[in-house]
């Protein structure tokens, strides 16, 4: 059998915390360490950094912790992967290695290629096809110490590096799917290991300072999700579970290298902070790749009104009419505008902001000039001719653009995926034969289990009994909740339905929810279509990446049997 390989995470996104790859290298013992920095929203940050200059693209914060830690990477034997290469692989490659000349380090520095199809989308800002593992498996097996990537899937960061050292092919569909879902625990650093979590005031763990995650990966796909002895947070099943469904829909998790079965994933808790991850089954990848496609949508602005004391509605009210009449009556009117209001006064409120209210709006239009002067001069002329006590919490500026996020799909014959060695030898790495569409394998609503006995209810917040995770995924978000008993599990299985999740969740109420059941790990995980407009970018909502709409849903109140609680 071959060794276990430990690959450990330094990062969930471009602006995570600096010292993590320092404490990973020096915390235990690894074998690889991946980081990840891409988001959708990071690639639109990456493609008008390009505009300003061509050079660029990539993240530059990777450049930096590596001058800090290449010389013990290098002592070490870790082998680094990551895709901070972001829109310029090639570019930040290059850089990789004129580092590591100038500290006089020997290392071999790859990068893969082909995702960037931006010249065949005309208006975009930056359109590129999510990679999988393979390129990356390439670079390993031709002896690369670094490998910086594209857009490749979070998961081909440990999905690439398992395939090389277990000698994985494509049609390892288990194998390949239980390194996927590690992947998918690890991708988002710490995440997994107590941030962000439900249940954080119960953790025994420190929580002030999680230590980042990594995952002891079998030969048979399967893993055991850990951190370094000492590092704060923790690692049980309920963390990895909060993890597993955060963005992910149904039960059949698609990507470019496998179709993992989201169904068949156990865990196990066999220690302190160790989580085994097994029985995860895959299937053949579909015949697409994912393409992200990010856009300028125009100009966006804001300004924020200051309601205090009494009347909070009649001050919304008379303020919103003085600012859409000016709004109208200006040479040019913001193509959108929307109004939200706040209400976060209190009755004989104790101090002044306590007392006050929030009446926020929000305007966009392609040219600039509509959303800047045009509401700058409406807003500021209100000063001394408006509700009592109108003040904002900042003028409005000259207004700023925004991105768009559209997801297409793209055959994957259709896409050049090249491993680019130190040497300058390309290999290309061949799409996967083996494929099936995922629309036409429909699977089976699972068995939910035997509805507790009736008995005693009694109006409560739903998280006293269920953790919650949400985020987004282009215009849509996902919230995923799970119960930690076998109770808890018949309770909200039966519960916790579309209809009753639109009452509790009043914005969703006219959207498309759809939800997918995964009793195995207790758990439900509710796509809503359509709730983040047209992706982060576009700052559609008040929560724009729907980070806080689980800890939302778990506020709600609903009839739950007094016997769980």
């Amino acid at each position: 059998m071959t060794a276990p390989l430990r690959i450990g995470n330094a990062s969930g996104f471009y602006g995570d915390r600096f010292d993590a790859m320092r404490e990973m290298l020096t915390g235990g013992e690894l074998d690889v360490l991946t980081g990840d920095y891409l988001a959708e929203l990071t690639m639109l940050i990456l493609g008008r950094d390009r505009l300003k200059d061509p050079s660029a693209g990539y993240a530059r914060t990777f450049l930096r912790q590596l001058e800090e830690c290449l010389g013990l990477a290098h002592e070490r034997g870790v082998k680094i992967v990551s895709n901070a290469g972001g829109l310029n692989p090639a570019g930040l490659a290059g850089r990789v290695r004129e580092l590591a000349d100038r500290l006089g380090i020997p290392v071999r520095v790859a990068h893969v290629e082909g995702d960037d199809l931006t010249a065949a989308h005309p208006g975009s800002l930056a359109a590129h096809a999510y990679l999988g593992g393979f390129g990356i498996a390439e670079c390993l097996r031709q002896g690369a110490d670094i490998i910086v990537t594209g857009r490749v899937t979070d998961a081909a960061l440990v999905t690439g590096p398992a395939a090389a050292h277990f000698g994985w092919g494509p049609q390892d569909h288990d194998q390949l799917a239980g390194a996927v879902v590690a992947g998918h625990v690890l991708e988002c650093g710490t995440q997994a290991t107590g941030g962000n979590y439900a249940f954080f005031t119960e953790a025994p763990g420190d929580l002030r300072r999680p230590g980042f995650p990594l995952a002891e990966i079998h030969e048979d796909g399967t893993a055991v999700i850990t951190k370094h002895p000492g590092t704060g947070g923790l690692v049980d099943v309920g963390t990895v579970t909060a993890q597993l469904l955060y963005e992910t829909q149904g039960a059949r998790y698609a990507g470019p290298d496998v179709t993992a079965r989201l169904d068949t994933v156990r865990l196990v808790q066999e220690g302190p902070d160790r989580v085994r991850i097994h029985g995860v089954r895959g299937e053949a990848p579909p015949p697409t790749l994912k393409l992200g496609l990010n856009r300028l949508g125009g100009f966006r602005n804001e300004v924020t009104f200051v309601l205090t004391g009494l009347d909070i509605e009649h001050k919304a009210a008379l303020v919103r009419d003085q600012l859409e009449s000016a709004l109208d009556s200006a040479k040019s009117r913001p193509a959108e505008a929307s109004w939200t209001l706040a209400r976060t006064d209190h009755p004989d409120a104790p101090t002044e902001e306590t007392a006050s209210a929030l009446l926020r709006l929000v305007v966009r239009d392609p040219e600039q000039a509509a959303v800047g002067r045009a509401l700058s001069g409406a807003a500021v002329e209100l000063a001394l001719a408006s509700y009592p006590g109108f003040h904002v919490l900042a003028p409005p500026g000259k207004g700023s653009p925004y991105g768009v996020f559209e997801a297409d799909h793209v055959p994957q014959d259709e896409v050049d995926h090249v491993a680019v060695l130190a040497d300058g030898r390309r290999i290309p790495v061949p799409p996967p034969h083996d494929t099936l569409v995922l629309r036409e394998r429909g699977l089976p609503e699972p068995p939910l289990p035997t509805p507790l006995p009736p008995g005693p209810t009694r109006r409560a917040p739903l998280g006293l009994l269920a953790g919650a995770r949400s985020g987004d995924k282009g215009g849509n978000a996902n919230v995923g909740v799970w119960a930690r008993t076998d109770e808890a599990w018949a309770w909200l299985a039966h519960t916790l339905t579309t209809t009753l999740f639109r009452e509790l969740l009043q914005e969703t109420a006219d959207l498309t929810v759809v939800r997918h059941t995964l009793p195995h790990l207790r758990a439900l995980n509710f796509t809503v279509e359509g709730i983040l407009g047209e992706g982060v970018a576009a700052q559609h909502r008040f929560d724009p990446q729907a980070k806080a709409l689980g800890e939302w849903l778990r506020s709600r109140h609903a009839d739950i049997p007094e016997a769980l609680l």
